[in-house]
């Protein structure tokens, strides 16, 4: 939202966590824009005012309770548009706060687990910080190499992969037919739901509307590109490829969950590709409306390099197996 039309209002969001690991939600009440709809509370700055304190001081207004900004971890910045209303969404997330939350506003509040939050309720500038909180540092992609012949095999290390923590896994096997793709799915969908992980086809839209819930879509570029709406209901994950601004601009637009970002790094797999960089992958996740996974020659172990250059984590192959 704006002030005067091209101004850009910053607006402050506090994600609070209860023990529970429970996030709080309030409604926009009846006469404002957006009524109806539930966000993330918090509000404008003050011209001149420190960012984590002015969210300290709007939450301390609309909730009564009394925070320490140095106690913040920064979420995601998430720029948005409603018509001519421009605003930048600065999500921070507290565990730790004085006072027990109060409707001193009006407003209906809400405790709920994240994954229990249907993202249709949300206020759309809220849905990326519902995915930030949902979606985990690290996503796992399938090499390229594996053969139909070793569908018992990967059965087993992909189970154990969520066994172990895995929650987001893409199946990217292109020497496989869509139908062995869909069956391996299909026999780890159970223990994804389980776990609240997921499982990602690779471009196979019709097989993860067929599959259901634990399974979901990964777009390819050119896919992204010829879609209108999201093809898949709130309850599947929708991931895309992406390498530029314009192709994380078109993700946010679909409603995509979350895009990948590549090459940061130079590969083996594609030693021709110009390689991003931490400052442009940076600039670029920080200009998408949408949690950002850096890919291209990532390890595990550079989950905080990712996260101090405003991704979500990072993506990869080789070295995540």
């Amino acid at each position: 939202m704006s002030d005067r039309a091209g101004a850009v209002l910053h607006v402050m969001a506090g994600v609070l966590r209860d023990t529970q690991g429970r996030v709080l939600l309030a409604q926009r009440p009846a006469g404002k824009h957006l009524a109806g709809f539930w966000e993330f509370p918090g509000g404008k700055l003050e011209p001149g005012e420190h960012p984590q304190r002015a969210l300290a001081r709007e939450l301390h207004e609309e909730l009564g309770i009394h925070l320490d900004a140095a106690d913040g971890v920064a979420l995601i910045r998430v720029p948005w548009r409603y018509g001519e209303r421009g605003l930048l969404l600065d999500a921070w997330q507290f565990t730790r706060w004085q006072g027990t939350p109060a409707s001193l506003e009006g407003q209906a509040l809400q405790w709920l687990s994240p994954s229990a939050v249907d993202p249709a309720i949300l206020a759309p500038a809220d849905r990326p910080i519902l995915q930030a909180l949902r979606l985990p540092s690290t996503y796992l992609i399938t090499p390229a190499d594996v053969m139909p012949e070793q569908a018992a095999q990967w059965h087993l290390r992909l189970d154990a992969a969520l066994q172990r923590g895995a929650r987001l896994i893409q199946l990217r096997l292109p020497r496989w037919s869509v139908e062995q793709v869909r069956a391996l799915a299909a026999s780890l969908q159970e223990r994804a739901v389980q776990c609240e992980a997921c499982v990602l086809l690779n471009g196979d839209i019709d097989g993860a509307l067929a599959l259901g819930t634990g399974v979901g879509v990964h777009l390819k570029s050119a896919q992204l590109d010829a879609l209108v709406d999201r093809p898949l209901p709130w309850t599947q994950v929708v991931g895309a490829s992406c390498h530029d601004a314009s192709q994380l601009g078109q993700a946010a637009r679909i409603g995509a969950d979350f895009a990948t970002l590549s090459p940061v790094s130079p590969t083996t797999s594609h030693p021709e590709a110009a390689s991003l960089g931490w400052s442009r992958f940076q600039d670029l996740a920080e200009a998408a409306a949408l949690p950002v996974y850096a890919l291209g020659g990532m390890t595990p172990a550079q989950v905080d390099q990712a996260r101090d250059h405003s991704g979500q984590g990072v993506a990869g192959i080789g070295a995540f197996w």
